[in-house]
């Protein structure tokens, strides 16, 4: 990659994906002020990503696609720590927005892929408020960092197809806008958290052919996911396998506040205007949910959906 790019201080969409590119990881693009989406999915990078240069990398990054590579070492846990644009929650008010001065990054003759749900989908236009982190396919290893559950305005992770070991870190219930979670193919042990019951606007999941064990949580969207979320975990059971347990784990319940009301009144205002708050931003999070599959946002920020293409097997 020419690093003359990193002169292009007003460049905020780069797409470089599909191509035979051999070179090393860019970090050298994280001084870019205005990059917001960056595509080097399905070339030959290569080697460790590394630490970050510099104090706020890739600040206004909201989606990053490194997948089909040749990336090893362990995933790049002090970028988590430092993607800004990741890690702080939208509070409801930038309304239908789309990146981009004219909300268009692509032609009408032109589009780019992104898995994710179980799907590559073709986007010309990316809501404002849509982050993705897309890692699939290349040769990580070593544990998934504790702080990945920094990046809370995530919608979007895949980490599927690497050599990834250990427990599932329970630190992803704090992606409370996660919609898609994919780890399989990969060499993860150990329970699955129960915490994860708790995403809410969790609508796929895919655990499938690793090591993980024990009775698969119930309640929350895991009620809903299909055997083929956790086939290929011989020490799985528990509804959806046909594997039955010796014993079954209760679900978590909900964390639900405890409210303190002033006993020299009959209410409390400071938290009814809590409430109201939480509520705005909860019905806002609710539409850009309900809509996401079939209504607005499908209409206009995905253009086509495909069975994605076959992967390879680390395993």
């Amino acid at each position: 990659m020419p690093r003359s790019l990193s002169n292009c201080e007003e460049l905020e969409a780069l797409d470089i994906g599909n191509n035979k590119i051999n070179d090393t990881f860019p970090f050298w693009l994280e001084n870019l002020p205005q990059l917001r989406v960056l595509f080097l999915c399905s070339n030959k990078f290569h080697g460790q990503i590394g630490d970050p240069k510099t104090r706020n990398p890739f600040p206004m990054l909201h989606v990053i696609d490194l997948s089909s590579n040749e990336f090893t070492g362990d995933l790049p846990s002090k970028y988590f720590h430092r993607w800004k644009a990741m890690i702080c929650l939208d509070d409801g008010r930038s309304g239908l927005r789309y990146l981009g001065k004219s909300g268009n990054y692509y032609s009408n003759s032109s589009s780019v892929k992104l898995a994710m749900k179980g799907f590559e989908f073709e986007l010309k236009r990316i809501l404002a408020i849509f982050t993705a982190l897309e890692l699939s396919n290349n040769e990580f290893e070593g544990k998934i960092p504790d702080s990945i559950g920094e990046l809370k305005s995530l919608h979007v992770l895949d980490l599927s197809n690497n050599s990834l070991d250990g427990s599932i870190p329970s630190t992803l219930e704090n992606l409370s806008q996660l919609e898609s979670l994919d780890l399989s193919d990969n060499r993860l042990s150990g329970r699955i958290p129960r915490q994860l019951t708790r995403l809410t606007f969790l609508s796929f999941m895919n655990l499938a052919r690793n090591n993980l064990e024990g009775t698969i949580r119930t309640g929350g969207q895991f009620n809903s996911f299909s055997a083929t979320s956790y086939e290929g975990n011989p020490r799985l059971c528990g509804f959806p396998l046909s594997r039955k347990c010796e014993y079954v784990e209760e679900a978590i319940p909900p964390m639900q506040p405890e409210l303190d009301f002033d006993s020299s009144s009959e209410f409390n205002w400071k938290l009814a205007g809590m409430g109201y708050g939480c509520g705005v931003i909860a019905g806002l999070s609710i539409g850009y949910f309900l809509f996401w599959g079939n209504g607005v946002f499908y209409q206009s920020f995905m253009v086509k959906k495909h069975q994605p293409s076959r992967r390879r097997s680390t395993r």
